[in-house]
């Protein structure tokens, strides 16, 4: 569903400190901590989950899954498979 790495990345996004992530999805500090502090996918409760994704979605952060395309717009960032060619914008 979301990995520790997209937290991260979208709270970075939005320019949201944990407790205020944690505010907005009405979820305690530590819950945060946890999640962001855990490898790869985030376990826990599935309402816990669905809370936090639901408010990133509110605050305008798109997680965008493994595969998935994203054809709403907007600003976004993806990590690639590791080994995965650069393609550099021409400067």
């Amino acid at each position: 569903m979301i990995t520790s790495f997209q937290m991260r990345a979208a709270r970075a996004l939005l320019g949201l400190d944990q407790k205020t992530l944690a505010a907005l999805a009405g979820v305690s500090l530590p819950t945060i901590q946890r999640m962001e502090a855990s490898e790869g996918p985030v376990r826990g409760v599935v309402g816990t989950l669905v809370k936090v994704v639901d408010a990133f979605d509110r605050a305008g952060v798109e997680l965008i899954g493994e595969h998935a395309r994203s054809d709403s717009g907007g600003r976004g960032v993806r990590l690639k498979q590791p080994g995965s060619p650069s393609r550099r914008p021409a400067v």
